[in-house]
């Protein structure tokens, strides 16, 4: 029986994952920063619950430890993560550093944690959760989109720095999903900007269904495929095939005009 270690599982695309791969027969590790409030995945046989922040670095090295003292683990899923949008003139440092130490020291951190115990059995996987926002650029979500593309160019790197040792590195590029991600985030408020963050956030359909983004970091984990990227979900395939057709530059200018047509409605 394999076994899967998630971070972010309390809820949203981790809580989907934890629930998908358990009902294909898999052990599964699902770490949370309030693992005292849940109460559906506790009730699951071979689902282990542990206390994980991954901000804070002496519990993830032991919680950690206590996952490899329950036995083998075959892939690790960093799906923790945190919102900030708003313009980068308005964002203060310490926003900033949350969402740098959430979204990118956090699962490096782990990464880190979990590449001895890969590299002595010569085998592992690891599946790094970023969004379509490390796919492309968008206006008013620059920091959160910096930690997501800096977290595509880690898995990147890694997927060739690890193969020697047989361990591979894959992202999960989600669309919007329905997902505490926008209600949860920090928004950050500027008067020049006010009306186009308002507008753009209603915009954001979050039409994709969690369990189909699970299905998604199946895929990737079963699929024995040396293929780095997975985007989930219709919008995400259609904004990464589009940026493949057109280029980057290309794709930038469509969305510099999409954004300035927000100052027109």
């Amino acid at each position: 029986m394999k076994t899967i270690f998630i971070t972010g599982a309390s809820s949203g695309i981790g809580k989907a994952t934890a629930k998908l791969f358990h009902s294909k027969g898999w052990k599964v590790i699902a770490t949370m920063r309030t693992p005292e409030k849940e109460t559906e995945l506790t009730q699951l046989d071979n689902v282990t619950v542990l206390p994980l922040d991954v901000t804070d670095d002496e519990q993830i090295r032991s919680t950690v430890q206590a996952a490899l003292s329950l036995g083998n683990i075959d892939v690790v899923l960093n799906n923790a993560g945190h919102g900030l949008f708003g313009p980068v003139e308005a964002v203060d440092d310490g926003a900033i550093l949350r969402q740098i130490n959430t979204n990118i020291l956090g699962p490096l951190k782990v990464i880190r944690a979990f590449i001895p115990y890969f590299r002595a059995k010569r085998e592992g996987l690891f599946l790094n959760t970023t969004s379509m926002a490390g796919l492309t650029g968008f206006p008013l979500s620059s920091i959160y989109n910096a930690t997501k593309w800096a977290l595509e160019g880690l898995s990147e790197c890694l997927s060739i720095e690890l193969s020697i040792f047989n361990i591979v590195v894959k992202t999960i590029s989600p669309d919007a999903t329905k997902t505490a991600l926008f209600t949860s985030a920090d928004l950050v408020s500027h008067p020049v900007y006010d009306g186009m963050i308002q507008k753009m956030l209603g915009g954001i359909n979050q039409n994709t269904d969690p369990a189909e983004i699970a299905e998604v970091i199946y895929g990737a984990a079963t699929d024995g495929k040396d293929k780095l990227r997975y985007p989930a979900g219709g919008v995400a395939k259609q904004i990464y095939r589009r940026r493949l057709d057109i280029g980057p530059e290309a794709s930038r200018q469509e969305t510099t005009k999409w954004f300035l047509s927000l100052q027109d409605t």
